[in-house]
């Protein structure tokens, strides 16, 4: 049998990532030049294209095993051109990353949608949706 978790504890784990990243926690969204790193502390491997300091309520409060993110995530003006293909979300320090997954356009099947992954440089970077969600949920 596989270890089950409440949802009450479901729910304190995934409010505790937003604990650990502060109120001002950094995304930043890249471009792929020699695939994705492996994980969060892998070397990063792209372009950074967007460079964003979310809210500092960026999330909503857990609730059935998810969290869905709070507010606007956006960036004034994007920091280079190219095809967003994967996401870092950093602590307020900019450096600590703590999350990482793929981008891709509204129902594509990416861990983070955009309306556009085709991203030029100065053009406004809304995140449409990101959502975590914790195991058994």
């Amino acid at each position: 049998m596989a270890i089950q978790f409440s949802v009450t504890v479901r729910n304190a784990e995934l409010d505790a990532i937003e604990v650990a990243a502060g109120t001002a926690a950094v995304l930043k969204i890249y471009d792929l030049t020699a695939g994705a790193p492996a994980d969060c502390a892998a070397a990063i491997t792209g372009t950074i294209l967007a460079t964003m300091t979310l809210e500092s309520s960026w999330m909503a409060d857990a609730g059935s095993g998810s969290k869905a993110k709070a507010g606007t995530w956006s960036d004034g003006t994007a920091d280079n051109a190219g095809t967003a293909d994967f996401f870092r979300l950093f602590a307020t320090d900019g450096t600590t990353c703590h999350i990482q997954g793929t981008v891709t356009a509204t129902a594509g099947g990416g861990d983070m949608t955009l309306d556009n992954p085709v991203i030029a440089a100065g053009q406004t970077v809304t995140i449409n949706t990101f959502t975590l969600t914790a195991g058994n949920a």
